[in-house]
């Protein structure tokens, strides 16, 4: 049985940091490229990083380019979503997802498959 569990938010002030991490157990997680995606009320759900199996390519929305920074390590099954230089629009949910897709990765929703149940972050201004 698949399992996705992200932990790491929480309330912070605008301009500060946050890391997420996402733990996916029950299946080859190092065979699976992953992405982060958040869900603001009233908003369509958009990724916001993703990564390929292997750690060597990651792809960002312009949005939040050169702020949120995706990382892995595959020995802990483990993901990481750094954020930096947070605003008040970054506030949403953020779910963790794993895909089939190797060799690249896509922040096309309907290309994973697995989904966590979402961690709230909020940013204050």
């Amino acid at each position: 049985q698949v399992q996705v569990v992200e932990s790491g938010g929480g309330l912070v002030q605008a301009g500060g940091s946050l890391r997420l991490s996402c733990i996916a157990t029950g299946l080859t997680f190092g065979n699976s490229s992953m992405g982060w995606f958040r869900q603001a009320p009233g908003k369509e759900r958009e990724g916001v990083g993703c990564i390929n199996q292997w750690g060597s390519i990651t792809h960002y929305p312009d949005s939040v380019k050169g702020r949120f920074t995706v990382s892995r390590d595959n020995a802990k099954n483990t993901m990481y979503l750094q954020m930096n230089s947070l605003k008040p629009e970054d506030t949403a949910m953020y779910y963790c997802a794993a895909s089939p897709l190797q060799f690249t990765c896509t922040l096309a929703r309907a290309r994973y498959d697995y989904w966590g149940q979402g961690t709230q972050v909020t940013v204050s201004s």
